[in-house]
């Protein structure tokens, strides 16, 4: 009986050692161990034993049970070791390869000039008010003082919804809108930045669509000396500090009185070129003090509060900065123009 189980096991260590898949394995277990297993159907054969021989052989077939567990689980740990080599030499990296290039995006300028605007404003103690780009012919017009009818609207042309609704010709309505959105409180003190429309003829300096930023503060007391000094703060802060700026009269119906915003030029630093026509200046906005009409249409007493305001092109300013010398760019999608603003 000894030879026999010796034999067995000689016979299936060797089996064990030749399979070469789980699955193979898995059979050669089953066969062996399972319950009608080879192995385990000699245990249930020893209580068809003499007593005396029941205790030795069944030390015998349970050491190998054991140990054709054992060789099994190794064989197991071997086969899996192996199929990770398999996978690793099969999925390798060749690093000599060229490595895929993935092409970085960049915030457009707009953007990039957008969020300074807006950071130096902040800093200058402005909220931002965003409000809408389709707006009321009320709003938009009578409410900032254009009434039916006033030279002022022949200066612009206007892409009409409806009879009484239009795409907002700039962010002049935000005042209004901000203003009543206050009920009254002070002080009040915001910037209007957006999209505007006008039924202007595609060109380098002209675009039916462009971008606007508008500015309003209202309390006691409030100067034009305050305005010159927050549009000059502003000016240098976002062109650099050599920029100087200048005041020149001007006619807007929603101030009075009303200014054209100037900053000396950065490309001959004051001496007059092509770009500022000789001047030494570029215009860059509009401003003035709040027209008491204005102030009422916002809620606000013109006889207990002043108010100064200003606008001005954020797409000329993006222009200007970056030295940019045609609005089409800006909105003509070429990644060729756009690749130029990265890490700006």
């Amino acid at each position: 009986m000894k030879h026999n189980l010796a034999e067995m096991k000689s016979h299936v260590l060797e089996e064990i050692s030749k399979v070469s898949t789980s699955e193979e394995l898995d059979s050669v277990r089953v066969r062996y161990l399972g319950r009608k297993g080879e192995i385990s159907v000699l245990l249930k054969h020893i209580g068809s034993l003499a007593p005396e021989e029941r205790p030795e052989f069944g030390a015998a077939v349970n050491a190998l049970r054991e140990q054709v567990a054992d060789a099994i689980s190794r064989r197991k740990d071997e086969l899996d070791k192996l199929a990770l080599e398999e996978i690793l030499h099969r999925d390798t990296i060749d690093i000599s390869l060229p490595g895929e290039v993935y092409e970085i995006g960049g915030l457009h300028p707009l953007t990039k000039a957008m969020r300074e605007v807006a950071s130096v404003f902040s800093s200058l103690g402005f909220a931002a008010y965003e409000s809408r780009e389709a707006e009321t012919d009320e709003m938009n017009f009578v409410k900032l003082n254009i009434a039916p009818g006033h030279p002022a609207r022949d200066m612009q042309e206007t892409f009409y919804l409806s009879d009484n609704t239009l795409m907002r010709t700039h962010t002049s309505p935000g005042q209004i809108r901000g203003m009543l959105s206050l009920k009254g409180k002070l002080p009040v003190r915001f910037i209007v930045p957006g999209r505007v429309y006008r039924r202007d003829p595609t060109d380098a300096s002209h675009h039916p669509v462009f971008h606007q930023v508008e500015g309003l503060a209202v309390d006691i007391d409030v100067t034009f000396k305050e305005l010159r000094g927050v549009l000059s703060a502003f000016m240098k802060r976002f062109f650099g500090q050599e920029v100087s700026t200048r005041l020149r009269p001007s006619y807007f119906p929603f101030t009075e009185p009303s200014c054209e915003v100037d900053i000396s030029c950065m490309f001959c630093k004051g001496k007059g070129c092509s770009v500022c026509g000789g001047s030494g200046y570029l215009e860059v906005a509009g401003a003035g003090m709040v027209h008491p009409r204005v102030l009422v249409n916002g809620g606000y007493d013109p006889g207990k509060v002043t108010g100064f305001a200003f606008g001005f092109g954020l797409d000329r300013l993006a222009m200007l900065k970056y030295g940019i010398d045609d609005i089409r760019l800006l909105y003509g999608n070429d990644r060729r123009f756009l690749s130029q603003f990265r890490g700006l």
